[in-house]
């Protein structure tokens, strides 16, 4: 990797080279472009944007201590499983050359999933198949380590501690020009950006300018999160990396076990409605040992806790329809969570970020700063439109679940159910099939992969495979451990 800090913003997501940037204008409002938050989101867009602005400023409410990894408040479920799929691998390899063997040598993990990983999904467990790669750490690791690559671009610039309390508006109304922050500072831009995840104020910030609020369309499926961490104990007949025993309708209770940096194993026990499990130790085995399948309860049962269960709600499908809108003002953008944010139990959530970091980097790449500020309507539409499959993933998944509040699912988006139900249950049983699958999964693939007329005939000469059988307590690869003998069949 080049270790050049001047050199990085002259790179760009895709195969198209950045082009000259013009010479800095001296630091005026005009060149100068202003990021809200410090999340993922935020500090892909930063990268992206110096590619056009001479100065990004990154405003963060959060202090960001440097050294070591840590938790921080604007990140709250920042201590639950997360995982970067392969799209989202690539998208910020390709922003930051390098970063994926930076992760690795500080205690990432690159997988194969589902074959590195015992998993049930709703209809049994897949084999030892290849899947698709994904990226898995702690958050804190991946933000610290994204944050440090992106300021090494000295044109990108964060300021901790500072929260906007609102926009500046041109003289028309019609311009947004800056942002206010807390004790009345006002920093002129020529463009701002939105990304502050879920606490957006964006909708009261546009209302403030004289701008409707946005339609909204939300799905509560009423998901719940525990997790706490462990030490990895010794067991050399270990073959899995990790685990994933996924929930029905019936029986909505989950559980995913990911070895983290550190050498410790995270592990996040999901519930929808009622089955929300708490945050009470006591709780946690107990929890684990009513899943579908006693593998990860067998897993921990023995193992040193290192943490106690830290709980989670809120995790909501919401799209907050900005691209909607008649009118928009010039020179804002809302990006990531704070425009469109999915249950994160589908792990989408970073890789929707690369992606609109990557669709923004496609429509500013010929444009000056001004000419980005006047598009910024337009943009706002290409940018939200990254988030459309997940978001199909998500909500149509969630809706099966009787406790989801949202639109009641259309004729179309029933037989999409009933179809994935049934390439789910051929995945399990055929490669092609599971290589097609975890390719939309992890956002390599277009949906449409799973519609072509090659994997219809695959998925439907297996439909004499149920879709919801009764399944063994481990995997055919895979047995218990030595000292339980017995298998369960539930």
């Amino acid at each position: 990797m080049d270790d050049d800090a001047t050199d990085n913003h002259l790179r760009t997501t895709g195969p198209q080279a950045d082009p000259p940037f013009a010479e800095d204008s001296g630091g005026s409002a005009g060149d100068h472009a202003v990021v809200l938050g410090a999340g993922m989101a935020g500090l892909l867009t930063a990268r992206v944007l110096a590619m056009r602005f001479s100065r990004v400023t990154v405003i963060e409410r959060d202090e960001l201590p440097a050294g070591e990894p840590v938790f921080r408040p604007g990140i709250p479920q920042s201590r639950h499983a997360h995982i970067l799929w392969a799209r989202g691998v690539e998208l910020i390899e390709l922003m930051l050359p390098g970063i994926t063997g930076k992760l690795v040598a500080a205690g990432a993990g690159l997988y194969d999933s589902p074959r590195d990983f015992l998993w049930l999904s709703p209809a049994d467990w897949f084999g030892p198949v290849s899947g698709a790669r994904v990226l898995l750490a702690s958050r804190e690791l991946l933000d610290s380590t994204v944050r440090a690559e992106v300021l090494r671009n000295a044109r990108v610039r964060v300021r901790a501690g500072a929260t906007a309390t609102g926009l500046v508006a041109g003289p028309d109304g019609r311009t947004v020009t800056g942002v206010e922050l807390r004790g009345g500072e006002r920093l002129d831009a020529r463009l701002v950006v939105d990304a502050t995840g879920r606490t957006s104020k964006a909708p009261a910030w546009l209302a403030a300018l004289g701008h409707p609020a946005p339609a909204v369309t939300r799905y509560d499926s009423h998901l719940g999160y525990s997790s706490r961490y462990f030490e990895i104990p010794e067991d050399p007949a270990r073959r899995w990396q990790g685990m994933y025993v996924q929930g029905r309708p019936e029986l909505p209770r989950g559980g995913v076990l990911m070895p983290l940096d550190g050498k410790r194993w995270l592990v996040t026990l999901v519930g929808n409605g009622e089955h929300a499990p708490s945050a009470r130790e006591e709780e946690f085995l107990p929890f684990a040992r009513t899943l579908r399948s006693p593998a990860l309860y067998d897993a921990i049962r023995d193992a040193v806790p290192l943490s106690s269960p830290t709980a989670f709600r809120n995790n909501i499908n919401e799209w907050r329809h900005f691209e909607r809108l008649e009118r928009w003002p010039a020179g804002f953008l809302v990006l990531g969570d704070a425009a469109c944010r999915v249950n994160p139990v589908y792990g989408h959530g970073m890789t929707v970020a690369a992606l609109a970091a990557e669709a923004l980097a496609k429509e500013i790449r010929t444009l000056d700063p001004a000419q980005i500020a006047a598009a910024s309507h337009r943009i706002q539409r290409r940018t939200v439109a990254a988030a459309a499959v997940p978001w199909q993933i998500a909500t149509s998944e969630d809706m099966r679940y009787p406790v989801t509040e949202g639109p009641p699912p259309d004729r179309s988006t029933r037989i999409l159910q009933r179809y994935m139900s049934r390439v789910m249950a051929g995945a399990n049983a055929d490669q092609a099939i599971a290589s097609r699958f975890f390719g939309v999964l992890s956002l390599t693939r277009p949906p449409g992969t799973l519609l072509d007329p090659v994997t219809m005939v695959r998925v439907l000469s297996k439909r004499h495979l149920a879709t919801d059988p009764d399944t063994t307590a481990y995997p055919a690869h895979h047995g218990p451990p030595a000292d339980r003998g017995a298998r369960r069949v539930v």
